[in-house]
């Protein structure tokens, strides 16, 4: 009786560790997983990803916005949003960003950290592990104004 059911775990096992190891695509598309999600609405400004950063060695933490499309600057990282996606205004709110973070260490090769979706609802569910920096959205929104504040 055990042998079976000792089968069907190994089967298992062996087919998650093969779906682990078979290669992501670039940019997954969330859109086809949840038909909630959708871009900002069009308006006055840019659009922006509210990120908040943690330095863990002064355990300080900075809210900041990055641009959808371009590089912003947290600490020695280097962090792109790619995307930014929120639940249409029937559903419970939520804001989703790819993002793509690269620690650009003085005297070192960059290094990259992070390439992926993050939620800010739940944010351990895909988080950034390092050793020094966290870093979470918090929102997608329209930054108004000409240029939206930046880290340090």
């Amino acid at each position: 009786m055990r042998f079976p059911l000792v089968l069907v775990a190994l089967t298992l096992f062996a087919g998650a560790a093969v779906a682990q190891t078979q290669p992501q695509p670039q940019q997954p598309q969330p859109r086809s997983a949840n038909a909630n999600l959708r871009p900002i609405p069009d308006g006055p400004g840019k659009r922006v990803a509210e990120l908040q950063g943690l330095d863990k060695v002064t355990a300080r933490t900075q809210r900041f916005y990055a641009p959808v499309g371009e590089s912003t600057r947290f600490g020695t990282l280097a962090i792109t949003v790619s995307d930014c996606l929120v639940n249409v205004p029937e559903a419970p709110p939520e804001s989703v960003a790819y993002l793509t973070i690269v620690d650009n260490k003085p005297g070192q090769a960059p290094e990259k950290l992070f390439a992926g979706w993050m939620f800010a609802s739940t944010p351990s569910l895909s988080a950034l592990d390092h050793g020094v920096y966290d870093v979470r959205v918090l929102s997608c929104t329209m930054a108004q104004g000409s240029t939206p504040p930046s880290s340090r």
